[in-house]
């Protein structure tokens, strides 16, 4: 072979091996290597398939030049914006914390990293708490129950459990947002009803009664100092978790008329002058106000009564009614802000079968609520072992966690909540917008697009349909195209 054809040979290998590199560096769908995509060159993708052949998969999509977008596309309007995102999380029970401690620490700390580290995991940043316990707790009790104000304390429950995991959760997370809710106010403050007035030393319904509007008040003040005390600060709080329910294991009745005048007289006034920056969340209830009609709109009802700054709105769970609720509410409160803070899966709905939980709750309980002006979304226990518990007599014994954890305190089965909520926490940060979106529509394809601090891009997507679809995304700067597979949720940031 003479040098000229031998180098001409060269040449074409040379020019071979650069197409055959170009063209992978191209392709529409790589995993990721684990390295940080480069800026300005791909978008982060995190993809789970109701059949877990995806389960929070971490890939990549390259930018795709403009003769290379021939599909429908989803194009973002960062002209229409709509509520600012405070998080996204999973409520942290006794009885999560039980399970919690029960791990080893190092799977204890790679979980919760996982769970909660917004750069080496899916950034979990929004958790509920209870003041005092909850159906899911190791005891029934409060901070007080001892009469007398002046007898509060913490318990071993929040000593030993609660604080432990909440400072190993802060460790990872500085930034998280904590809201806490009570479940019963303490026995000695219950009445029979507001007529009769008769002491009421029960855990499970009754009535606060107004004479103890002030002690209960500085009651939430003692709480949310005492946390803050072990270096944990209490973003905001609800005046009664499910105040319409009167049968939980824990509970109080609280009508809206009640409500109204222990926040604006006791609760509003304490905390103003506690010089705490914790704000106030009304409600804490279902979207169809438990079929109570002198209880509907219990939250605009208060509104209209007038109410300070520091009640910044309202709270909903999703056991009854339907999640319209919330446009109504907005509707006619737009200043008044929405948060999402309770949904369960159990027994009664398929709640380990991701085929059926990973699409009715991504687009009821995830997108549907951040659709209807939600600003963050919790759901119920983070985690429960194999017995659906530890859980209380007259609670919920049928839940599952958005984790179960088998009885070896090791092996982990990751259900629909845990999935849906780090589609969101992954690529919508704190302090993110939501924006519009127009081009593609599809009756089995959801979304929802934002804009981070970070001038980042985020969207979360569902194919509700049995067969793949191939969307471009568009920000009007870059574009990319997908290939989503049936039956799935994907998540982007760019």
């Amino acid at each position: 072979m003479n040098n000229n054809i031998k180098n001409m040979n060269l040449l074409n290998l040379f020019l071979a091996v650069c197409m055959t590199v170009s063209a992978c560096k191209g392709s529409e769908q790589e995993n990721s290597n684990g390295n940080p995509i480069p800026e300005n060159k791909a978008a982060r993708i995190y993809l789970t398939s109701a059949d877990r052949t995806y389960a929070f998969s971490k890939l990549e999509v390259n930018f795709s030049s403009p003769g290379d977008l021939p599909v429908p596309a989803i194009k973002l309007d960062p002209g229409q914006r709509f509520q600012t995102m405070y998080g996204f999380g999973a409520a942290i029970t006794g009885s999560t914390c039980y399970n919690l401690l029960k791990m080893t620490v190092a799977d204890r700390a790679k979980f919760l990293k996982n769970t909660f580290s917004p750069t080496d995991g899916m950034g979990y940043s929004y958790i509920r708490i209870s003041i005092g316990c909850s159906d899911f707790s190791l005891s029934e009790y409060t901070c007080c129950d001892v009469p007398g104000i002046e007898n509060f304390t913490l318990t071993n429950e929040e000593t030993h459990y609660v604080m432990p995991i909440l400072k190993e959760i802060l460790a990872i997370n500085p930034g998280i947002k904590i809201l806490g809710s009570p479940w019963t106010c303490p026995r000695w403050m219950k009445v029979n009803n507001l007529a009769d007035l008769q002491p009421y030393n029960s855990w499970t319904s009754g009535q606060l009664n107004p004479a103890y509007y002030q002690d209960y008040a500085l009651y939430f003040i003692k709480w949310v100092q005492a946390f803050a005390a072990e270096g944990i600060s209490i973003t905001a709080v609800t005046p009664q978790n499910e105040p319409l329910n009167r049968g939980n294991s824990a509970s109080l009745y609280m009508g809206w008329q009640e409500q109204r005048d222990f926040v604006n007289s006791a609760l509003v006034p304490a905390l103003k002058s506690s010089g705490l920056k914790t704000t106030i969340y009304l409600f804490d209830h279902n979207y169809n106000y438990d079929n109570m009609g002198e209880q509907d709109d219990y939250p605009a009802r208060i509104y209209e009564s007038g109410v300070d700054d520091i009640v910044v709105g309202a709270a909903y769970h999703n056991y009854g009614g339907s999640r319209s609720e919330l446009l109504d509410i907005h509707g006619k409160y737009p200043n008044k802000e929405l948060i999402f803070t309770e949904t369960s899966i159990g027994t009664w709905n398929n709640g380990k079968d991701l085929s059926v939980r990973l699409m009715e709750d991504m687009q009821n309980v995830a997108l549907g609520t951040v659709n209807n002006w939600c600003r963050a979304v919790i759901v119920w226990n983070l985690m429960l072992d194999a017995e659906r518990g530890p859980n209380r007599p007259g609670g919920c014994k049928t839940c599952f966690g958005a984790v179960d954890i088998a009885s070896d305190y090791k092996t982990l089965s990751f259900n629909s909540h845990y999935y849906i909520v780090g589609h969101l926490s992954a690529v919508i940060k704190p302090g993110a917008v939501r924006i519009g979106t127009t081009g593609f529509t599809d009756p089995e394809v959801v979304s929802s697009a934002f804009e981070n601090p970070d001038g980042t891009h985020a969207v979360v997507l569902l194919n509700n349909s049995t067969e793949s679809k191939t969307i471009r995304i568009d920000d009007g700067k870059d574009s990319f195209k997908y290939a989503i597979p049936a039956k799935s949720v994907i998540s982007y940031l760019w």
